[in-house]
């Protein structure tokens, strides 16, 4: 998987944004808003060029006291959700 490009992470009054770059993703009719969790994994999968679930599991296990397993469910659930909202492609 990889970040589509064309999405920026901001920070606005304590909250992590991703905002469209470019006219091909603009869509006013949401928001996406990412919890301090799902930001920490977007800026990691954003720095490599190609990540999977394990990329995110190795790095929530590096930063975050969290059992594996719950680990794994959560970048799973993650992964499927951004790739719902066009925000990654395979």
């Amino acid at each position: 998987m990889k970040v589509k490009k064309g999405f920026e992470m901001q920070n606005v009054c304590g909250e992590h944004i991703l905002v469209p770059a470019g006219v091909e993703n603009v869509d006013f009719s949401r928001i996406i808003s990412l919890n301090p969790t799902a930001a920490f994994l977007w800026e990691h999968a954003s720095k490599l060029e190609t990540f999977t679930v394990d990329n995110m599991v190795e790095a929530l296990l590096e930063e975050y006291d969290v059992e594996e397993g719950i680990a794994r469910e959560d970048c799973r659930l993650i992964a499927e959700r951004w790739s719902e909202m066009g925000l990654i492609e395979e």
